[in-house]
């Protein structure tokens, strides 16, 4: 079955392109096209794309209104919102994960980079670029936004200690195969309790769950270098 993907970029020019590269994949094509983010929200709700590609920075109501809009809508819960913009920040990351992105890319990726993203938040993992380090994510998703509350830790009841585990490490950066050979575990283990902590913690995917463990003080940041 193809990725269906939904583009949202002010620039016609540049939606184009994207839809050029995307539809000459065998595994992927294009359901729609939105200008700023009040039609991409209009947009992911008349088709339910599997990935929506979010532009930051629109006309209006912009990318990061627009991806907490279809996080939050309960209808669109299987669709996944990969960020592509040229403000690659620490302070537009963790607004972007914050607000439910799986994903997060500069737009000076290759075309081979946007096409693996597209397939790996499709997939359910997390995406972040290399210019988004660890370091840097953790320290702005352990401090809320002004305004905001922390996650109470009491949302972690239902997991056990194993689904605790694999959480904290899968906050810290490592993958399915890191988190098995840490635990000597197989992959398809660590996976099947990655999905048991999701859905006991009603997240959409790995890069909330990540949100998740640091805003419930499950996982704390590492103190920044001298």
């Amino acid at each position: 079955m193809s990725i269906r993907v939904l583009l949202a970029d002010d620039q016609a020019l540049l939606r184009g392109t994207f839809r050029l590269l995307i539809d000459s994949c065998a595994d992927m094509e294009v359901v729609g096209e939105a200008a700023n983010g009040k039609q991409a929200v209009e947009l992911t709700r008349a088709h339910h794309p599997d990935v929506v590609l979010m532009d930051i920075r629109m006309p209006g109501s912009d990318g990061l209104a627009a991806t907490a809009t279809i996080c939050d809508d309960p209808k669109l819960a299987a669709t996944r919102v990969l960020i592509l913009t040229m403000y690659e920040t620490d302070e537009y990351v963790a607004k972007a994960l914050r607000v439910g992105a799986s994903g997060f890319l500069g737009k000076h990726v290759t075309t081979d980079t946007l096409l693996a993203g597209i397939r790996t938040v499709a997939s359910g993992e997390a995406l972040l670029s290399p210019g988004a380090t660890r370091a840097l994510i953790t320290r702005f998703l352990a401090t809320p936004a002004p305004g905001a509350l922390m996650t109470s830790p009491q949302r972690l009841s239902d997991l056990t200690p194993r689904e605790r585990e694999i959480t904290i490490l899968a906050a810290q950066g490592k993958s399915n195969a890191e988190i098995a050979e840490d635990l000597v575990l197989s992959v398809l283990t660590v996976r099947t309790h990655i999905q048991r902590a999701l859905t006991k913690l009603d997240a959409r995917d790995r890069a909330q769950l990540v949100v998740i463990a640091y805003q419930t003080g499950l996982v704390h940041p590492a103190p920044p270098a001298l």
